[in-house]
């Protein structure tokens, strides 16, 4: 017994899927017959079916194998069946039986032809202030029922408690879902009610990406930076220092990380507000500074023009220790180093010797913190050392500086 799926369309009508079943008989003049049942295992639904064979026919073909075909046996989409097929009279109870699935509408000509994979059609229209998404839903079966739901698209979409039902016989067909947060991942499903039925997905916002960048979290007990996409992204991080400018972040060396869907974490982070992470798509860039706020304790570099000497000393409302030495700065983002480090700790100070040549030059003061794993380094240059007692805050001249900046910058 060989089995298939047939296709049955009438012009103007809908199309229906049908059994096809066949069969090797060795025939015998006492045989009259077979019976062809099937059972739905998903419903417990049967029907059954008999072939007569003509006497004439029988005697004629009495000790030859028939080959028997039967296409009357309607099933829907995607059922699971049990097919058995035996003679008339039944004789010992013989009888052939096969289990068989029908395609769903995965397949192309079942989702294209039968009217129960049909998706539907719908359209929407967003209200941002009151966050609620009005879907209206057309081109579908009359009497069926709709499901319409919001998800999180995932390699699934994940249900995120949107959920309504259109009913077939209800004239309206539209719904309102109200949703929390516009990610770019935020799709609106919409199916048949019936098994397997295929969705489709519209998904409303899907070029909004700068919500993804706002989920950044820092641990002060573990000093750990945390980013986790609220949508699956391609996307670059790095840590960055904000130039005092404002208008460029350059890239701290080895915190680069690629992150489509998993979380990225930076162990040891400096909480200065200039530290910054940065955020790199096809679509650009967006740069996120999480201590720009002044929530955490941030730590200032001072220095002091003494006797043909500067000294440098550090204040932070948390022990830290430091690295300070001068350095050349030849382009914007690098200053190479022309001496040698000097260790110092919060309240403590270092003097460097510092010619009259070096003053008002390229050459600038550098420190940083040492005892993290990620810092921004902070520059004092341009000194104008009289050796009067000026005093120098992160670069700017008779007094200390106090750093601000915007949360968030976009360098497209």
């Amino acid at each position: 017994m060989k089995i298939s799926t047939v296709m049955k369309c009438v012009q103007g009508s809908q199309c229906s899927l049908h059994l096809s079943i066949k069969g090797t008989l060795s025939l015998d003049e006492n045989i009259r017959g077979l019976e062809i049942c099937s059972l739905s295992l998903d419903t417990q639904q049967s029907q059954c079916t008999n072939v007569r064979f003509a006497r004439k026919k029988s005697k004629m073909l009495n000790g030859k194998k028939v080959q028997v075909q039967f296409n009357c046996i309607e099933v829907n989409v995607a059922q699971h069946i049990y097919v058995t097929m035996k003679t008339v009279p039944n004789y010992c109870e013989v009888k052939l039986s096969q289990e068989y699935y029908v395609e769903d509408c995965r397949n192309s000509d079942v989702g294209k032809y039968i009217s129960d994979c049909s998706a539907g059609k719908f359209d929407y229209n967003v209200d941002r202030a009151r966050k609620i998404i009005s879907v209206n839903v057309s081109n579908f079966l009359r009497d069926q029922d709709y499901y319409v739901r919001l998800c999180h698209k995932w390699f699934t979409c994940e249900d995120v408690g949107a959920f309504a039902v259109i009913k077939g016989k209800e004239s309206l067909k539209s719904v309102s879902l109200k949703y929390s947060q516009p990610l770019p991942c935020l799709c609106i499903e919409g199916w048949l009610a019936i098994p397997d039925a295929r969705r489709i997905q519209l998904c409303p916002f899907e070029n909004d990406t700068k919500v993804l960048w706002d989920n950044i979290v820092y641990n002060p007990v573990t000093q750990t930076l945390a980013w986790e996409p609220a949508c699956p992204v391609l996307v670059m991080v790095n840590l960055c220092r904000l130039t005092k400018s404002n208008d460029h972040c350059e890239d701290i060396q080895n915190s680069s990380k690629n992150s489509p869907e998993k979380q990225v974490k930076y162990s040891r982070v400096d909480t200065h507000p200039r530290l910054c992470m940065k955020f790199t798509t096809k679509q650009g860039s967006w740069v996120k500074c999480p201590f720009a706020h002044g929530e955490f304790p941030a730590w200032k570099m001072r220095t002091a023009a003494v006797a043909e000497q500067i000294q440098v000393f550090f204040t932070s409302q948390t022990k830290a220790q430091f690295s300070v030495l001068l350095c050349n700065r030849t382009q914007l983002a690098s200053c190479e180093s022309v001496g040698t480090h000097h260790s110092v700790s919060v309240g403590d100070s270092v003097s460097i010797n510092m010619s009259r040549e070096m003053c008002g030059s390229t050459i600038c003061i550098q420190g940083w913190r040492t005892d993290v794993d990620y810092t921004v380094p902070l520059q004092i240059c341009d000194i104008h050392c009289d050796f009067r007692g000026q005093t120098y805050g992160d670069g700017n001249p008779a007094k200390a500086m106090t750093h601000r900046m915007k949360s968030v910058h976009s360098l497209h």
